[in-house]
């Protein structure tokens, strides 16, 4: 009996090793099954995530356009430039008037030759329209803190009232004197 009960242990102990061992596999199983689930379900959400987003965003093209406004730009356009208008020679309306002459640069679209040819065939009106312009300002308002309102209101001008089928996009003075007298 005592021979029975020594085997009886040893078989226990010999199972019992054998468990732990087993017990250990079945961890590290059951560890990967879980990582398993946590890795697919994180690629599942990334996936609705991305179909959702898409499906919103109607193929990737923003719901509302964000305005981009001229002031903001942080590239300039580069213009061809117009320099072929005669030096304009005036008085302006003073009481004492002061003489004006100026000489302008007319910058359009990089390439327009639209634009170009049109110019050129109005070269002469835009030179009398220039005339007339600076004839009818003070020397004040031809004062260098105002030259940007003065571009501003020759380009609005000529895109207006002379050109018609293009139109510029900025004026230069390449010289803008003014001498009172």
């Amino acid at each position: 009996m005592a021979d029975d009960a020594d085997a009886d242990l040893g078989a226990d102990l010999d199972n019992g090793g054998a468990g732990k061992k087993g017990g250990g596999k079945g961890v590290i199983a059951g560890l990967l099954k879980w990582i398993l689930i946590g890795v697919a379900a994180v690629i599942l959400i990334v996936t609705i995530v991305v179909i959702t987003t898409l499906i919103m965003n109607k193929g990737g093209k923003p719901q509302t356009p964000i305005p981009v406004s001229e002031e903001y730009t942080t590239t300039r356009e580069v213009y061809d430039w117009y320099t072929s208008l005669d030096q304009v020679r005036t008085n302006t309306s003073d009481p004492i008037p002061a003489s004006v002459v100026v000489q302008v640069a007319i910058g359009y679209k990089k390439e327009d030759k639209a634009a170009s040819a049109e110019i050129t065939s109005r070269r002469i009106e835009i030179t009398a329209f220039l005339r007339r312009f600076f004839s009818e300002k003070t020397v004040a308002e031809l004062g260098p803190l105002n030259e940007d309102v003065l571009r501003q209101q020759i380009r609005d001008q000529i895109n207006d009232d002379i050109l018609s089928s293009s139109k510029i996009r900025d004026i230069q003075f390449t010289s803008l004197d003014v001498v009172q007298q």
